[in-house]
């Protein structure tokens, strides 16, 4: 009886593929419609956002690995007791067994556009002026909510880049931003400077004909490298070497970094409070899998039980954001089915539990389980991907802390305040439930122009350093070859625009970019243009953005063994499996801080709104 529903479901799926193929075959993969996917009945739009994801996995996938290298490099070592074969390994090494270098920490970004495209401009790498851009485009005037969201959305895009990209730092060459005479910076932090990336140390000096390349000092894998690491000194650092967990203290909260003030986690790099709050939990949840682990198998060693829990985690960790942080920032009826398809397949988590996979493919029965496959390209994150990330506008420059107990506001704090090493006084201040209910029920900035917190825009870090960031965002781009906006547009298969207001139905906004751009359509930056964007209704940011990320998040999960030809109970358990499958967002922040349960109730997004407590009426 259940099959007849799921054949029938598969046939009417196979018609609307016919249908729209015959409909559309007279372009090329959808180009040059006057009429955009996200308008189309949401049939059709899938239809198209699968095309544009098979089209893009064909031409925009390159391998930065084929430039130059001097000397021979260093080769992972494969452990002498096979480990490797079914754990993560420290540095992200021996993913792809055929190539064990593949997405460790210290190998390449690759790219998304071409290689011959990827040159920067020396000759315009500070035209038009970054400072120029980030004050008169990107200063928040007023605070602009993202009110579908709450600021859990922000946290935790920062909590997953930290997984996935970091450049090596800066070196001793600078920038150097000129200055307006009218511009407010302060005389202290003259001249405003910026530390160039640091360059490849893997290319060779004479090889000045390819464009640059950069390193990545994280693994490329969804290995959860930010709470773990990503070498074994820190992992080491991390651990109790007990019962497979991670160092967590008698209060719940983990260990303080003497070094700098910050907790003590895999990567901790521009901390602030919701980092620590994420960070948290998450090794609560590690700890806790080690006990239910510990359990099921009483003769398992720390090692053991250290390796599958990591396994459990990171694979939890990316079904949160595939199935639930995405579809709550990108808020359309199609994406949500497409995200959701990933991980479990169109025919969904049901069918999946009662019969496996159905067939060898991903469309039917998800990715994640399905061959490995890296297309066109070694796996690699790419800049491109970097910067479609830019999302600073999130961050609000005030935080409102409320009480759990009576939902009344408590104090507010400026971002500096939530920063650095203050985090952990804020929260033994405000307590961890507190703090995890306010952020439920506040908004994150929306992703536009006019909306870039200004705190980020004169930014004192603990270290002493001072810079605009926004200036630096623009910056960074330039300066990794990163294309232009409309360039960037039409190597991604969307059309260039010819005008300003192609790029905003806002006029003043159009005014404004002609103005600091000096009338050239095509130099305006990548990450303003798509700051400037009319999103597809319900997204949280740019169709062009969106390109890159439904390109790169199927493969974050397609190539990696651990989410297809290895997401097996012989693996992870069966145990395992189990619990990735039966757990979310709010059954975690349900496990580990009970008392925020009655925000949760009705709440089907952990990143959706939470309901205020104490509000009579609500």
């Amino acid at each position: 009886m259940i099959l007849v529903p799921i054949a029938d479901r598969i046939v009417k799926y196979c018609i609307q593929i016919k249908g729209i193929n015959t409909m559309t075959k007279s372009s090329k993969s959808g180009r040059g419609q006057q009429k955009p996917w996200h308008q189309f009945p949401v049939p059709l739009a899938l239809v198209k956002l699968f095309k544009f994801r098979n089209r893009l996995r064909e031409e925009n996938l390159h391998d930065t690995a084929k430039l130059p290298t001097q000397g021979e490099g260093t080769q992972p070592t494969p452990s002498p007791d096979s480990d490797h074969l079914k754990i993560r390994t420290a540095d992200g090494s021996f993913n792809d067994l055929e190539q064990p270098e593949m997405g460790r920490a210290g190998s390449r970004f690759g790219r998304n556009v071409p290689l011959q495209y990827t040159h920067p401009d020396q000759k315009n790498l500070l035209e038009p002026n970054p400072r120029t851009i980030s004050r008169q485009l990107l200063t928040r005037d007023e605070f602009v909510p993202a009110s579908t969201l709450n600021l859990h959305a922000a946290s935790w895009i920062q909590f997953q880049t930290h997984d996935w990209f970091a450049h090596g730092g800066t070196f001793d060459q600078k920038f150097e931003i000129p200055l307006e005479a009218d511009d407010p910076w302060p005389q202290e932090y003259r001249p405003l400077e910026v530390g160039a990336t640091l360059p490849d140390s893997t290319r060779p000096d004479e090889d000045t004909k390819n464009p640059p390349t950069f390193l990545n000092r994280v693994t490329h894998w969804w290995d959860a490298s930010q709470i773990y690491g990503s070498d074994q000194e820190t992992i080491d650092k991390l651990r109790t070497h007990g019962d497979g967990k991670l160092i967590i203290g008698d209060d719940n909260l983990l260990p303080i970094n003497p070094e700098n003030g910050v907790d003590l986690v895999g990567f901790d790099e521009n901390w602030w409070v919701g980092l620590t709050m994420l960070h948290t939990l998450f090794v609560k949840e590690h700890n806790t899998i080690c006990d239910h682990l510990k359990n099921e198998y009483p003769d398992w060693t720390d090692d053991d039980l250290f390796n599958h829990a990591r396994l459990i985690n990171a694979a939890l960790l990316a079904k949160i954001h595939t199935v639930e942080w995405t579809p709550a920032i990108l808020g359309h009826p199609a994406l949500e089915i497409a995200m959701k398809a990933n991980w479990w397949g169109l025919l969904g988590p049901h069918v999946k539990r009662l019969f496996g996979r159905i067939g060898e493919g991903e469309l039917l029965s998800g990715i994640v389980g399905s061959a490995t496959d890296h297309h066109t390209a070694p796996y690699y994150l790419t800049e491109e991907f970097v910067s479609v990330y830019r999302m600073h506008p999130l961050m609000p420059d005030e935080f409102e802390f409320y009480s759990l107990d009576n939902g009344e506001l408590r104090f507010t704090e400026n971002l500096f305040e939530v920063s650095g090493n203050r985090s952990r006084n804020l929260v033994d201040k405000v307590g961890m439930p507190d703090l995890f209910y306010s952020f439920g029920i506040t908004h994150p900035g929306a992703i536009t122009l006019h909306n870039y917190p200004r705190f980020l825009q004169q930014l004192v870090r603990d270290n002493g350093e001072v810079f605009d960031l926004a200036a630096v965002d623009i910056l960074r781009d330039r300066e990794r070859g990163v294309p232009r906006y409309n360039q960037f547009r039409e190597l991604i298969g969307r059309e260039r625009v010819k005008t300003f207001e192609d790029i905003t139905e806002n006029p003043q906004w159009a005014k404004e970019l002609r103005d600091v751009y000096n009338n050239d359509i095509n130099s305006v930056d990548l990450m303003v243009g798509m700051f400037a964007e009319n999103p597809p209704a319900g997204f949280g940011f740019s169709d062009t953005a969106f390109r890159i990320f439904i390109l790169m998040a199927s493969r974050r999960l397609k190539s990696d063994r651990f989410f297809t030809k290895d997401y097996t109970a012989e693996v992870y358990t069966q145990w395992g499996l189990d619990w990735i499958d039966n757990n979310s967002m709010l059954s975690v922040l349900r496990r580990h801080y009970p008392t925020v349960s009655p925000a949760l109730f009705g709440v089907q997004n952990a990143f959706a709104p939470w309901r205020k407590v104490g509000v009579s009426g609500y």
